[in-house]
């Protein structure tokens, strides 16, 4: 049967992926992925890798559809989870676009913990609340459109997870939000970095949106944005607790 499962390794180590996970990787014969993705997963015999770049998502997932369909066992592997700025849209779009056949392959999606929700639970609970995920990769849509849905999600209290925030090509457009978000929030409100979460070169920043510097991320950072409502709970020799309320004032 023509099959391909598209698999969230989750932040970092293999501790944080799920057991399906593990599975799906295990049963493949072929694996496609972004190149440091694809290290992350152990060599097994028999087993083939096809790395590619990160700006090659459709071109990936036709390849491993192409694959697939001739009746390979095929993988497609993925930081975090795949439906959060990954892979499985990019497979939706190539099938949707592609050939008939391949909208009668045996696809399967598996999930894995967002850097978002990792770094979260490294913090307290700044997600605690209602909360939105925003790229601000603006390869795939205007900036513009990024800064309305940055303005309209901080202004109707959404705490906020920053994907993508910088890149040698896009050195500018986190120093951007954190300005515009400045004009939305109090300058109080606590910013969290979480660069390599889960990995050994993990490093973890409490600040403010004041004090907040654009030069302390990079593309393996993820941001979380709270509230005016977030709060920090100081701890004796211990990282501060950072939580957004479950309620919410009127």
């Amino acid at each position: 049967m023509s099959r391909l499962d598209v698999i969230g390794l989750g932040p970092g180590g293999a501790g944080l992926r799920t057991p399906e996970a593990e599975a799906a990787l295990a049963s493949a014969a072929m694996l496609f992925g972004y190149g440091p993705y694809l290290d992350r997963v152990p060599h097994r015999p028999g087993q083939s890798r096809h790395p590619s770049d990160n700006r090659v998502e459709l071109a990936r997932a036709q390849a491993a559809l192409t694959v697939a369909a001739e009746g390979a066992t095929v993988a497609m592997v993925t930081g975090g989870d795949p439906g959060v700025f990954a892979m499985a849209a990019a497979v939706c779009e190539a099938i949707e676009s592609g050939p008939p056949a391949w909208r009668g392959i045996d696809l399967a999606i598996h999930p894995g913990i967002t850097a978002m929700l990792a770094l979260a639970a490294r913090t307290g609970a700044p997600l605690g609340g209602d909360f939105c995920a925003l790229s601000l990769s603006d390869n795939l849509k205007p900036w513009p459109l990024i800064e309305r849905r940055l303005a309209a999600a901080a202004g109707a209290g959404f705490a906020l997870a920053l994907y993508n925030p910088v890149s040698r090509a896009r050195p500018w457009q986190l120093g951007a939000a954190l300005a515009l978000l400045r004009e939305q929030l109090p300058v109080a409100t606590p910013v969290i970095f979480g660069r390599a979460v889960a990995r050994p070169d993990e490093a973890i920043r409490i600040t403010t949106l004041a004090e907040a510097d654009p030069l302390w991320a990079d593309m393996a950072t993820c941001l979380l944005v709270g509230t005016a409502e977030t709060r920090l709970v100081p701890r004796d020799s211990r990282p501060p607790l950072v939580y957004t309320p479950r309620r919410a004032a009127q």
